[in-house]
């Protein structure tokens, strides 16, 4: 859109990527001379200081061992630690497009590595609850327009998803909730009260660790039977507050359950997201509800779309016999680490350097890596290859999924002189292909093996 101030560009209808929100609605004020973002008009305070912050910085594209080199020397130092190494991981993918992201699969599948993604590490519970239990699921636009019954479960949406309560789920007014908040009742169940407990109408306290006896007890009380006296010394809520919650569960019109980490990270983990997805579908013999996952990045939810799309399985997966395997526990990035088995690293968008556990930090210093980001990390700076990339959403467009996994595709707001992510990771999967099919030949493989080599997932 033009402007009389021809340094200033508008871009509407942006998409801030800083969480899994992912708003499409914003309104991008960008100065062409200083190559940065001005004004956020509709973000909320993280997506302000989200656009705010990536300005062009004077850095190398690509360094090996904290040294400037030309993209094409890393990308080709980057394909032969890949090839060279007997468990290379891939790890990250959660805060960059779905087209890296595929990428990034092709590579792992190439090298018979291991991929994972920041789920492993957030609501990787959530994920194996679904394969045990089911989903009973919708759209955001469903829960604005329908939903007059909102439990949020073990999360703080007024400071990670500012907007997830003004334009999702509590105070939009929808096709059959035209009245907003007066058409609905917001309950939160948290072990203390945060700064999202204000827009509660009911706020329960369950005993921290206690989650999944309360998700049991109200699971009885929808099907109808008895729970003895002693269940507020156990779960620390009343029986009365639990019976009139069931009650309300069950005469809505549609009633939805976001849960978050204070769930699926807690005593119980994925037996915790079972029991609640196992309640929406009790509650699906009564009226219509569903229960949703409040994923954190920008794109996690469509690296879990992608990795499953293309080996079945969400994170946490193996490709060492030539066929992908899902081990959690095993083959996530944390465990791979600790348990010192990896011995190359692929990061993308990620920084485990500044927050994983210490053993498997220790074992990442210890290895070589390869980095793929916006800007310096802890991460970058133990990198044995290191690529500054184009952040995308606002350099770079391509596809990402909203945590309701609705795709959405993004529009740059400015240029980059660095690489995107897809760029960089289709360079590497060509030159890593040309050496695995060179090792395969010169050391007399058989038909059957090259014909692996040269078609994998």
């Amino acid at each position: 859109m033009a402007n009389e101030n021809e340094n200033i560009k508008i871009v509407e209808n942006a998409t801030c990527t800083f969480c899994g929100c992912v708003c499409d609605d914003m309104e991008l004020h960008v100065d062409l001379n200083e190559k940065r973002i001005t004004k956020a008009k509709n973000a909320c305070v993280l997506g302000r200081a989200w656009f705010a912050e990536h300005t062009i910085e004077d850095a190398p594209a690509a360094m090996i061992d904290g040294e400037e080199v030309s993209v094409d020397e890393a990308i080709e130092e980057a394909a032969q630690t890949l090839v060279n190494a007997k468990f290379p991981i891939t790890y990250g993918l959660s805060d960059t497009t779905c087209e890296a992201q595929r990428q990034a699969v092709a590579i792992s599948d190439y090298i018979k590595g291991n991929i994972d993604t920041t789920t492993s590490v957030c609501h990787g519970p959530s994920g194996l609850a679904f394969q045990g239990v089911g989903e009973s699921t919708s759209t955001l636009g469903e829960v604005k327009n329908r939903a007059d019954l909102v439990i949020y479960w073990g999360g703080n949406p007024a400071e990670s998803h500012p907007r997830h309560f003004g334009r999702y789920a509590v105070t939009p007014k929808g096709m059959f909730t035209p009245n907003g908040k007066k058409d609905r009742t917001v309950v939160l169940v948290d072990v203390r009260k945060t700064k999202s407990a204000p827009v509660a109408d009911i706020f329960i306290k369950p005993i921290p660790g206690k989650d999944f006896e309360v998700l049991w007890a109200l699971r009885a009380l929808v099907k109808g039977s008895k729970l003895s006296s002693n269940i507020e010394e156990e779960t620390g809520v009343p029986l009365e507050t639990l019976s009139d919650l069931a009650e309300r569960m069950k005469n809505c019109r549609f009633g939805v359950l976001f849960f978050g980490m204070g769930l699926t990270m807690t005593r119980g983990r994925h037996f915790n997201s079972g029991a609640l997805l196992a309640l929406a579908t009790d509650l699906n013999e009564y009226t219509h509800f569903v229960a949703k996952p409040v994923r954190g990045h920008g794109n996690v939810t469509g690296a879990d779309n992608v990795v499953s799309w293309q080996t079945g399985y969400p994170f946490g997966v193996n490709f060492s016999r030539g066929y992908p395997r899902f081990n959690p526990g095993e083959f996530t990035t944390v465990d791979t680490l600790s348990n010192g088995d990896a011995d190359a690293a692929l990061i993308i968008a990620s920084d485990p350097g500044s927050n994983f556990p210490k053993k498997a930090i220790e074992h990442l210093k210890n290895i070589p890596v390869i980095t793929l980001d916006t800007k310096n990390t802890d991460t970058t700076k133990l990198s044995h290859v290191a690529f500054r990339t184009a952040t995308y959403g606002i350099n770079t467009t391509g596809t990402v999924y909203r945590m309701d996994d609705v795709p959405i595709t993004l529009r740059s707001a400015f240029d980059s002189p660095f690489p995107d992510d897809e760029t960089i990771l289709t360079s590497i999967k060509k030159r890593v292909h040309e050496l695995v099919l060179a090792k395969h030949y010169a050391g007399g493989a058989s038909g059957e093996a090259k014909v692996a080599a040269i078609n994998p997932l």
